[in-house]
């Protein structure tokens, strides 16, 4: 536990961030005292039926808040800043970002009527933030989102280079490039550690220039009869600015579909991007628009149930209808995990003869994350003593971690979400696990991702549900035959089983003893014994049985 650490050591504890792509957490700590990098979510998986978002558990940290001095956020995307409005009740610290990420932040904060309870301050790339004993000074790094930040983080213990989420584009579209002087001007002081973005790790060269995705877009969608469709990330301001000048170019109006669109923008507005969009429609009166005239820019991008995407493809969407000779163009990545749901998007888009492109397709994305040949050219700059892969899936990391120390970095250490890592003095070491995890966006709840409803959902989707009714009198004693009710159980014939069923709950309530009939929990356990001793030679199903029992005097 924090308390019984040394308090003249440097320690770094991911909560969230390492071994997954997504929500992440990253704590410092030194004299007691925490800093806090960052605080996304991610994308549920197909195991949380119900749920589209997680957030990291923050039990640990949030013991501990006293000595939390605040959350400095690197840039705005969702998996960055996303979870500050879900969990900020259990942290109550305050919150350092750039300009437009506190324009994103603020917007997600008032959906939930907290804009007035957070303290977000605003800082200029390059400003000094002194925090207890951390002093943050950042620098702009190129990403798929403007005003990127890596961190420099100076301690008593040596200096911490901070990535964020970057890479090392000549043409960014949006915003400055990459600060490299800055960089090569803290390798030059002695870096102590680098905690560095893994994400493409396994990816020969540069992850490319959003500058000549612009050019290929203008060139795939050139030619295209029908209405034009592009989905891409919400937060990809450069992405956007290009596919208005493909649509100004191509003589298109553009229509937004999707509010986090519709937020972005705003954000974007209020710090001076994307103010001159031509030819903007509301989507509501795009549709009386020749189909060549229109490019619909829509959020959905991972195959979202709700996003504006799906809703189109399955003909949901209350404005927008694409038919036979349409383009849909997926300008983004294919998100591990979410391959299935893609693909049946584009099957259905497809089956309907619109055209689907992917980044399979054509050049149509890039990366906002650095390939190897980046990955060389920061540890080239910073000459860290340490090497600290984050951002990534455990091949990522351990990959990372190799290609580091093939750099001549003299240590790499991978870590796991929870992992208290003590950085300075000496060789980086493990010295404790502490509690991690995730918990899922429930509605307006957070709820543990391996208990609770979700437990129970996971089991009603693979072994049904079923219902069984008893009226009997006060000894017990059946009044009328038990009725059964089933759900998503068995595929053919459900009321000739279900009477079987009921047939087999009675001659178990029969035989009990006296007593026991008249106990409710015997007559409930009972009868839950005979649905699922049926049901097991018939579907070898253990179905959630709820049992109501009427008791008639």
């Amino acid at each position: 536990m924090s308390e019984r650490l040394d308090k003249n050591s440097l320690y770094f504890l991911p909560l969230g961030g390492v071994n997954e792509i997504g929500m992440n957490l990253n704590l410092y700590g030194y004299g007691d005292q925490w800093l806090m990098v960052d605080l996304g979510t991610s994308f549920a998986d197909e195991g949380m039926p119900g749920v589209d978002m997680v957030v990291p558990d923050v039990t640990w940290i949030a013991g501990r808040r006293k000595k939390l001095l605040g959350i400095v956020l690197t840039h705005a995307h969702e998996d960055h800043l996303g979870a500050i409005s879900h969990l900020w009740d259990e942290l109550q610290c305050p919150i350092w970002a750039t300009g437009f990420a506190a324009s994103v932040l603020r917007r997600k904060l008032a959906e939930k009527g907290m804009e007035d309870e957070v303290p977000v301050h605003i800082y200029q790339p390059g400003e000094l933030i002194e925090l207890g004993p951390f002093k943050i000074r950042s620098m702009n790094i190129t990403h798929s989102t403007p005003e990127s930040q890596a961190l420099a983080i100076e301690t008593p213990r040596g200096m911490v280079l901070h990535t964020g989420d970057w890479k090392l584009d000549p043409r960014p579209v949006l915003g400055p490039l990459t600060e490299i002087e800055a960089l090569r001007g803290y390798g030059d002081r002695g870096v102590l550690a680098l905690v560095c973005d893994s994400t493409n790790v396994f990816n020969r060269g540069h992850s490319g220039s959003e500058g000549d995705v612009r050019d290929s877009l203008m060139k795939v969608l050139a030619d295209k009869p029908g209405r034009i469709a592009v989905t891409t990330f919400s937060s990809n301001l450069a992405r956007l600015e290009s596919l208005f000048s493909v649509a100004d170019h191509l003589g298109r109006h553009i229509c937004l579909i999707g509010r986090s669109l519709h937020r972005f923008l705003g954000a974007a507005r209020e710090n001076g991007y994307l103010k001159h969009i031509p030819n903007l429609v509301d989507e509501r009166e795009a549709g009386f628009l020749p189909r060549e005239k229109i490019m619909y820019v829509c959020t959905g991008c991972q195959g979202e149930p709700r996003g504006a995407m799906a809703r189109i493809a399955f003909n949901s969407h209350p404005h927008v209808v694409l038919s036979p000779g349409d383009t849909v163009a997926f300008s983004s990545k294919i998100i591990p995990g979410n391959d299935r749901t893609l693909y049946a998007l584009h099957n259905e888009l497809v089956s309907r003869g619109i055209e689907v492109i992917t980044e399979k397709d054509a050049f149509i994305h890039v990366s906002g994350h650095p390939s190897r040949d980046e990955l060389a050219e920061m540890y080239a700059l910073a000459r860290p003593q340490i090497a600290i892969p984050v951002h990534g899936e455990p091949r990522h990391l351990v990959e990372h971690a190799r290609f580091a120390r093939s750099l001549q970095v003299p240590h790499g250490i991978v870590p796991r979400n929870g992992d208290l890592i003590r950085i300075g003095p000496g060789a980086p070491e493990v010295i404790e696990q502490v509690p991690a995890g995730r918990l899922a966006i429930d509605g307006e709840d957070l709820v543990p991702v391996q208990g609770g409803a979700l437990q129970v959902r996971r089991k009603l989707a693979f072994n049904g549900a079923a219902s069984v009714s008893l009226v009997v009198d006060g000894q017990g004693r059946l009044q009328a035959p038990p009725q059964v009710l089933l759900a998503g159980v068995v595929n053919i014939e459900p009321d000739e089983v279900a009477e079987e069923l009921a047939e087999a709950v009675a001659t178990a309530i029969e035989k009990l003893r006296p007593g026991a009939q008249r106990d409710d929990a015997a007559l409930e356990q009972a009868a839950i014994r005979a649905v699922r001793a049926g049901l097991r030679g018939e579907t070898g199903r253990k179905p959630i049985t709820q049992v109501h029992i009427v008791r008639l005097d």
